[in-house]
Formats: structure tokens, sequence, C-alpha cells
């Protein structure tokens, strides 16, 4: 049997356990600033918000959530009054969900706040740095 002579695996070094770390950071950040929603909870009702009306399935694949997640955040926005659901009318099975006007008032006071937060996590980097991260990043996903 031979002696493995690699580097010894280190937790630290480890891609998965960084993003973890750097995603728990930004986590932090996001609850100082918007305390009454989930970093997705803001994400479905930002994207609500660039879309319009659309079936929550939709919306979960726009948000890059499976179908039980998405109906959890809608549910609980909907329990906030910042969206409504309701049947569609093409197909029966399918849930439609739009944002409310208080939904509306809502992103509008606090999407400042969420570029103050992406500008908070960035902050450690550079221009370049930033730009390189993002395009890393997406190439990532």
């Amino acid at each position: 049997m031979t002696k493995d002579t690699s580097a010894p695996y280190r937790l630290d070094d480890q891609i998965g356990f960084i993003m973890r770390r750097a995603n728990q950071r930004h986590l932090a950040i996001f609850a100082k600033h918007i305390p009454d929603l989930t970093p997705t909870q803001f994400a479905a009702l930002a994207r609500l918000c660039e879309v319009g009306e659309t079936s929550q399935n939709a919306l979960g694949r726009a948000t890059a959530m499976d179908a039980a997640t998405i109906k959890g955040v809608v549910d609980r926005l909907r329990d906030k009054g910042f969206v409504s659901t309701s049947p569609s009318p093409d197909d029966l099975r399918r849930v439609n969900v739009k944002v409310t006007p208080q939904g509306w008032e809502l992103f509008d006071r606090i999407e400042p706040l969420a570029r103050q937060i992406t500008a908070e996590t960035l902050e450690p980097l550079n221009d370049a740095e930033r730009t390189i991260f993002q395009l890393l990043l997406n190439k990532l996903v």
C-alpha cells in the first residue's frame, strides 16, 4: 500500500467551507439591515417586483428554490401581506403570486438597503476584485 504524499486535508482550504463562511457573513449583514425578511423572502419579493404576477412554480425556478421551499416562502410573504395568491385561470392546479400594494411599499423602502447589503458584503474587495468575483460566482452557478 502506498502512502498518500499529497498535502493534508485542511477544512480552511476547502471552497465549500470558505463559501459557507462568506455566506454566513452576508446573512449577518442582511439581518442587520433587513431584520423582518429572510434573504429567500427578499429574493422572492424582488423577483416578483421584476417580473410581475407569475406562477408559484415559475417564481421558484426564477429564484433557484425547489417547490417546497418556494411554497413556504410565498406562504410567509402572504401571511405578512406582501403578496397575494390566486388560482391560475388557465390551470386551477397552478397558484399565481403577485405583489400587493403593501409589498411594493416594502420593496421600495428596502431596495436601497439591499444595495447597501451588497456593498457591505463586498467591501473588503476593490472594484476590479468585485467584478471578477461576481463573474467567477456566475460561472460556478
